[in-house]
């Protein structure tokens, strides 16, 4: 039937796409999307419910299965490239009903993620006004369900956002180095204001006991720091996102291996020295969860920071959601261009040289989910997406070289196939730290994108039409 047809390898095609993106661009972009929600939101919900001062070895093991997974992403990217990332690789190594599974993953991937974050972005949106004596009307700032008519803030970013992503993507990588320097200047703030205040005895116990709460949920313990993991892989989304910028990217072979191993060290670095302070500052019983940065220099008596920390966390999410949203475009391109999706949402506009048509329409998308929709609760799903993900990348490693020894590889994953193994097993490993009800609804997505494969995608895809 077709079902593990491969596609052929053209890393020079010609997609009516800018090629305008260098290696300090690309590691600007993982910097956008890795370094926002995870350290100014995630850092005090993992510490205060999950890991509490171990939050340190949460991000050291998910940093470590993010490194083995950039070793290989670094390879496919330069060898392989495309907008399609993991989806792409998959397509090139594996076969097209696994590319269709991880295409269809990560738009899931991307949408909610999206939403997730624009709905963080209107909280500290919020928080600003309020320090200025502002008040935006409760039925103005929620969701029908939570007793508002629409969370407007959260709508309009996503769709200034779209417009912006329209125009071009410099102006869209320029908008993003300006805004990464701005929260990296905050979180440049909090260490150095924050660490002489660091008390060693708020570290203890490191690991704390685990307990079980009323709903039968386990907190704390070694169980915490691999709940805690994977709960931090939301915030490694960053490196998959630079990888969808090759078809944009000058000299992708060289430059995308730097963008997405840079960025990534970069990060972790940061993680790890911020998440010690924070827990270090305050216990991790009174860390604020909504905004634990600003709060824990509330709490030591530098009000006068919290400000600047708010408008770096503001900053911050913006370039998350923007590096998120051109994602999910540039994957959406591939596979419509690939014809598993209709074929006209990959028309790019020859005068901005984007996708215009598509960033605008899934731009109302996103905006009407993050307006209407309680979506935090399912932002564990962008997690397993993730995970999955970076699985078959590390799959499609090992698969690739056997099949396809002579392709060109201008960056090569060492130790093969052990670092592709270990990456796969440590994804493996976090996932199973997952909820139970993250892995239902991941499968009756998945199940849902298997009937659009079969009723749809495999009879239209464009190696179907050729064979």
């Amino acid at each position: 039937m077709g079902l593990f047809r491969t596609k052929p390898i053209d890393v020079n095609a010609n997609t009516g796409l800018k090629r305008c993106l260098g290696a300090f661009d690309l590691t600007m972009l993982g910097i956008g999307c890795i370094i926002g929600t995870g350290i100014f939101v995630l850092t005090g919900v993992v510490a205060a419910q999950h890991s509490g001062p171990a939050i340190v070895l949460s991000f050291i093991l998910s940093g470590t299965a993010c490194a083995f997974a950039a070793l290989c992403y670094a390879e496919l990217a330069g060898a392989i490239g495309g907008a399609g990332s993991a989806y792409g690789y998959a397509y090139c190594g594996i076969g097209e009903l696994i590319a269709w599974i991880i295409g269809w993953d990560l738009i899931l991937e991307y949408a909610i993620a999206t939403s997730t974050v624009a709905i963080g972005w209107s909280g500290y949106f919020g928080k600003i006004l309020e320090l200025l004596g502002l008040h935006l009307p409760h039925a103005l700032s929620n969701a029908p369900l939570d007793g508002g008519i629409a969370n407007v803030p959260a709508m309009v970013i996503v769709l200034l956002l779209s417009v912006l992503l329209s125009i071009g993507v410099s102006e869209s990588a320029r908008f993003n180095t300006i805004m990464v320097f701005v929260k990296l200047t905050a979180v440049g703030i909090f260490i150095v204001v924050a660490a002489p205040h660091v008390n060693t005895a708020n570290w203890h116990p490191f690991i704390p006991p685990q307990i079980t709460d009323a709903d039968g949920h386990s907190h704390f313990g070694y169980h915490g720091v691999l709940t805690g993991a994977s709960l931090i892989f939301f915030a490694y989304i960053g490196f998959d996102a630079v990888s969808t910028a090759a078809e944009e990217t000058i000299k992708p072979q060289r430059n995308l291996p730097i963008g997405i191993i840079a960025s990534l060290v970069i990060c972790t670095i940061l993680y790890i020295v911020v998440s010690g302070i924070l827990t270090g500052v305050v216990h991790y019983d009174k860390i604020d969860i909504m905004a634990p940065i600003a709060d824990a220099l509330k709490q030591i008596g530098i009000g006068w920071a919290e400000a600047l920390i708010s408008i770096g966390a503001l900053a911050g999410i913006t370039t998350v959601m923007l590096v998120l949203y051109f994602g999910l475009t540039r994957v959406v391109l591939a596979m419509s261009r690939d014809g598993l999706l209709p074929k006209p949402m990959a028309r790019v506009n020859p005068k901005t040289q984007t996708p215009v048509r598509l960033i605008l329409g899934s731009g109302v998308v996103i905006a009407l989910i993050a307006g209407l929709s309680p979506i935090a609760k399912v932002a564990q799903l962008v997690n397993l997406g993730t995970l999955a993900a970076f699985f078959m990348v590390c799959a499609s490693v090992i698969v690739l070289r056997k099949t396809r020894p002579q392709l060109k590889r201008p960056f090569r994953t060492p130790l093969v196939p052990l670092v592709p193994l270990l990456g796969m097993g440590f994804c493996a490993f976090l996932m199973a730290g997952l909820p139970a009800i993250t892995w239902e609804a991941f499968f009756i997505w998945s199940a849902l994108g298997l009937a659009i494969y079969f009723i749809y995608s495999h009879s239209h895809s464009q190696l179907a039409e050729q064979s």
